[in-house]
């Protein structure tokens, strides 16, 4: 059966499927996105770890040969490079915060799909609640569910992420595991 669209309504036509068509591509859009980019940090990820061996390896080395200026010179190379490494490794750390929180959002695209395509879900509260609390119960972070919670509470966007951010300042102190 075909439906009418927005292209060519007719009395068949419905926000709902036009709602639940653009959730689905937005769902769709993010799932793609994070598939590309887990092949482009999965090759990063296998360069850092041969760059990690290499750098033993040369470290191993140069261990091994006498005292001298040039030595020293070169394990403190080494030892800066040792570092940058370890710093882009805590920036991958941001990536799978981002893949983490993504997988959450295409997650509740779907699940507001399938209850706004539901007319016997649409328009019962307790499924909205049940739906609501399924995607709280998902957060793994504090910090989202400050910013879930104040959305429901009416907040506006601007508000929400004030207060998730306020609530990072407070814990800034804290390491925030995901």
């Amino acid at each position: 059966m075909t439906y009418s669209d927005s292209v060519k309504p007719d009395l068949d036509w419905s926000q709902v499927r036009e709602t639940i068509k653009l959730l689905s591509l937005s769902a769709a859009q993010v799932d793609v996105i994070l598939q590309e980019s887990d092949l482009s940090v999965n090759t990063l990820t296998e360069a850092f770890t041969e760059i990690v061996e290499s750098m033993q390896t040369i470290n191993h080395h140069l261990m091994s040969l006498g005292d001298s200026d040039e030595r020293e010179l070169a394990l403190a190379t080494c030892s800066d490079t040792k570092d940058k490494i370890q710093a882009a490794i805590i920036a991958f750390q941001f990536y799978d915060r981002m893949q983490q929180c993504l997988q959450h959002v295409t997650s509740n695209l779907r699940g507001l799909s399938q209850l706004v395509a539901a007319p016997d879900r649409l328009y019962n509260p307790d499924e909205w609640r049940k739906f609501q609390n399924q995607i709280r119960a998902r957060y793994t972070m504090e910090s989202e569910k400050v910013m879930f919670d104040a959305i429901l509470e009416g907040k506006s966007i601007d508000e929400a992420i004030a207060a998730k951010v306020a609530f990072q300042q407070d814990q800034a102190d804290d390491i925030e595991l995901f």
